[in-house]
């Protein structure tokens, strides 16, 4: 086990302590999100079908996507679509398993198919077109999973995570959750999935900015256009105003204009903005923190797509985030917890060449708090096979 655990701790302010903060949030329709989504249930899923197939995972990284906008027509009472999106899938995997080949191409756009289909409404098969980009992993990449009891990071990279969440991207997140509830699709059917919710900060006031893609068959005239979308805005309040103390304004879609027509609203065919206007890619949405925060320390790696096992970009990603609130739970005292875990190609994932523990106190962190520290990092290294077990499964949200 690793002697490579370093506390330090810092005397800076606490972020939920600064006078400014901006925090964004990209909802599960969103481009990006599409793609980090799809392509990690691609990871999961063929990490199963590796285990029923030969007993352990194999090689594998889905952490290479492209959606490409496609293009529609909206209209009152419901547009078209006059060219599918388009999602091309990558990266590499392991296609042979003794004398067989696994059809892994097929494989992965069943994958995506329902994914689409179980997470949003109304796209369906036709709306999609697929370029399968998937690759033969290599035999240096390859060979590291031959022993399965001790796997080898496939990566050098560093990796952080943080505690707590501030109130401010506690806001930001669960607004976004809230709009993409069943309840609030039920109450407001014509709400996309694509949501984006951008929060502001200063001192104690959250400004807010909702984009929210319209979907247009519901909508039969600008009037109960601009009439729901006040309607939104007042529940979205109401929600706010019962769950948090902070003083929360909200806007939403705030390029839309009166008396423009279709040119003045954000209308779409099937409640993304992939459908007309925007395309989208892994790695550019939201962080292993499920939010964006660009206040905040940013590992090296984007968590979606890769293997569960031995690609630390994933693990670490999300262990840092375990272990920081592990730390900030369990040690009294701390406003604040960062943890580095950084490691090199070729070294044991169990074993990091270094993990550093920051946390914020005001005052000095004495022998027994650094001791719960380290017994903590080291309870989750020594555990580590069981939480990449965990990724296994879907337990941890990584968009």
């Amino acid at each position: 086990m690793t002697n490579q655990i370093f506390i330090e701790s810092v005397n800076n302010i606490p972020t939920f302590k600064k006078r400014f903060e901006i925090v964004e949030r990209k909802g599960i329709g969103h481009p990006d999100t599409i793609c980090d989504l799809v392509m990690n249930q691609i990871s999961v899923d063929l990490s199963k079908l590796y285990l029923k197939e030969t007993g352990a995972i194999q090689h594998h990284n889905m952490d290479k996507a492209l959606l490409v906008a496609g293009q529609s027509e909206s209209n009152f009472g419901g547009g078209k679509i006059i060219k599918p999106m388009k999602m091309i899938l990558g990266d590499r995997a392991t296609f042979d398993i003794g004398e067989r080949k696994l059809p892994i191409g097929d494989f992965a756009i069943q994958t995506a198919k329902k994914w689409f289909e179980k997470n949003l409404r109304f796209v369906n098969d036709e709306h999609v077109e697929y370029q399968v980009e998937i690759g033969v992993t290599s035999k240096e990449l390859q060979s590291i999973f031959e022993n399965t009891k001790s796997f080898a990071a496939n990566d050098t990279s560093v990796l952080v995570g943080y505690a707590p969440f501030t109130e401010t991207e506690s806001i930001v997140l669960n607004t976004e959750q809230h709009i993409n509830s069943k309840q609030f699709k039920d109450n407001f059917p014509e709400s996309g999935e694509d949501v984006k919710v951008m929060g502001f900060r200063d001192s104690n006031h959250v400004d807010l900015t909702i984009a929210t893609a319209f979907v247009d068959r519901f909508i039969s005239s600008e009037n109960q256009y601009f009439q729901r979308k006040d309607e939104m805005l007042q529940e979205i309040n109401e929600f706010l105003k019962k769950n948090y103390s902070m003083k929360v304004t909200t806007n939403m879609n705030c390029l839309d204009s009166k008396n423009r027509g279709m040119s003045g609203l954000y209308l779409t065919v099937l409640g993304t903005s992939a459908d007309s206007a925007d395309s989208g890619q892994v790695g550019r949405g939201n962080m292993a923190s499920r939010v964006i925060s660009p206040s905040r320390p940013a590992g090296s790696e984007a968590t979606a797509g890769k293997n569960p096992v031995s690609h630390i970009g994933k693990i670490y990603n999300a262990l840092s985030f375990k272990i920081a609130n592990e730390i900030h739970t369990k040690v009294s005292g701390l406003d604040e917890v960062c943890v580095w875990m950084y490691n090199m190609i070729g070294r044991p994932v169990n074993d990091p060449k270094a993990v550093i523990v920051q946390p914020t106190i005001t005052g000095q962190l004495h022998d027994a708090e650094k001791n719960q520290i380290n017994e903590i990092v080291e309870n989750n290294l020594q555990n580590i096979h069981e939480f990449c077990n965990e990724l296994i499964s879907g337990k941890y949200p990584i968009a």
